[in-house]
């Protein structure tokens, strides 16, 4: 199987849950022995994943240019999988003119349009209510999802609202979280005990709405509330890409210190005592809350931030709304031994329940190797993915295509 994957940026594990969700598929469609693909026209970065160790070509592409459909041509892929509905916007319909029988997957990381009417709401002090969807970036996004062939869903909760509200077919979506290897008995072991960490963390890209805010809330109003009980607690906040505003927040005298990009983000998670993500809006799953309970931190956060993390299984720390109950919580927790060890217990039953690699990449191989086989039935029954890719809907690719002519005859002309 040759397959290609539009990447929106280039994948940085260590620096946000995309990154790394993004390596768990490679990973999975590595060891079917696929032949992998990846291209960006995101510039590179300096803490991208070095894809080569595991034998995946990368290369750089270009938007509203017909290199594009030669290089699509000469690849000539089973599949193409699109990193967020950006891609397949930009993609997608020269996929299908050059390409029309590979399948198109859509990879969405979180459902963006949700994540930006919680923000929307949160600005506006109000409540969140779904009718905040109906705005053009979920338009946008829901009729990438229409168009391809299947789309990844992590959330269930966002795999309930698409059928649910916005009737997207459930021959549509699959529901994939984090695909993790389950902590072994000896790894379990090892980690850190009680006594032998401290201070708390927080983590996450700077660039992320959700992430920064969330920083903002515990300098303006959780952690004064946990200092004045705990006076010599450190918080520690990590995480890439920390602008000016966010390193000027680091205050030693308050115990607030801005670390910036760990290398290693798992070492710095098991050495600290509890995460905090007092998270007020966002979408998907978190990736930071998932690595704490793989090192065995329990964390305190929000309905948003446990939101299709958990199931019917207790969280692994504690779930607060307010910032006074927030503090209350972390400091208490932060002070009992045995709670905490509880709490530990509690993020590997949901690691094992909820993220377990083997039985959740059988899965997706064998769905996407079920869409291939359909592939002709399910797009003639795909009503609204045949509306949507109709020549009348196809502004994108008319764009395109005109900016790709304006840069053809502005080009310089070459002196002779």
């Amino acid at each position: 199987m040759n397959i290609l994957v539009i990447g929106y940026v280039w994948p940085e594990p260590n620096s946000s849950a995309a990154g790394s969700r993004m390596m768990q598929l490679l990973s999975s469609f590595r060891r079917q022995n696929w032949r992998i693909t990846f291209a960006s026209p995101a510039q590179l970065s300096d803490h991208m994943a070095d894809l080569s160790t595991l034998n995946i070509h990368s290369t750089q592409i270009e938007l509203n240019s017909p290199s594009f459909d030669v290089f699509l041509k000469e690849l000539a892929p089973d599949i193409v999988m699109f990193d967020r509905f950006m891609m397949e916007e930009q993609f997608a319909w020269r996929v299908e003119k050059h390409c029309p029988n590979a399948l198109r997957i859509l990879n969405t990381e979180d459902l963006h349009s949700l994540r930006q009417a919680r923000h929307q709401a949160i600005k506006q002090q109000r409540e969140f209510d779904l009718l905040d969807m109906h705005q053009d970036h979920a338009v946008r996004e829901i009729a990438a999802i229409l168009r391809s062939d299947l789309t990844l869903m992590i959330s269930d909760v966002e795999v309930a609202l698409l059928k649910q509200h916005f009737n997207v077919p459930a021959a549509q979506l699959h529901h994939l979280p984090f695909m993790l290897e389950t902590p072994s008995s000896e790894e379990v072991q090892q980690r850190l005990a009680f006594n032998e960490r401290q201070h708390f963390i927080s983590i996450g890209n700077f660039r992320h709405a959700p992430n920064w805010d969330a920083v903002q809330q515990l300098k303006q109003h959780i952690w004064p509330l946990i200092r004045q009980q705990l006076p010599m607690a450190q918080l520690h906040i990590y995480g890439a890409y920390p602008p000016p505003k966010a390193t000027q927040l680091h205050n030693e005298k308050q115990g607030f210190l801005v670390k910036g990009w760990a290398p290693d983000a798992k070492l710095v998670m098991q050495q600290a005592r509890l995460c905090l993500a007092p998270l007020r809006f966002g979408a998907g799953i978190k990736g930071k809350l998932v690595e704490a309970m793989q090192m065995g931190t329990p964390s305190i956060t929000t309905s948003i931030g446990a939101e299709a993390m958990h199931d019917h299984l207790p969280w692994s720390g504690c779930i607060a709304e307010t910032s006074q109950d927030f503090a209350n919580a972390a400091v208490e927790l932060y002070g009992d031994r045995q709670q905490w060890q509880q709490c530990q217990i509690r993020g590997d039953a949901i690691l094992a329940y909820k993220y377990p690699r083997e039985p959740l990449e059988t899965q997706l191989i064998e769905r996407i190797q079920q869409q291939i086989q359909q592939r002709d039935a399910l797009r003639q029954q795909n009503f609204y993915g045949l509306m949507l890719r109709h020549h009348s809907m196809k502004s994108t690719q008319y764009m395109s295509q005109w900016i790709e002519a304006k840069n053809q005859h502005t080009a310089p002309v070459e002196e002779k």
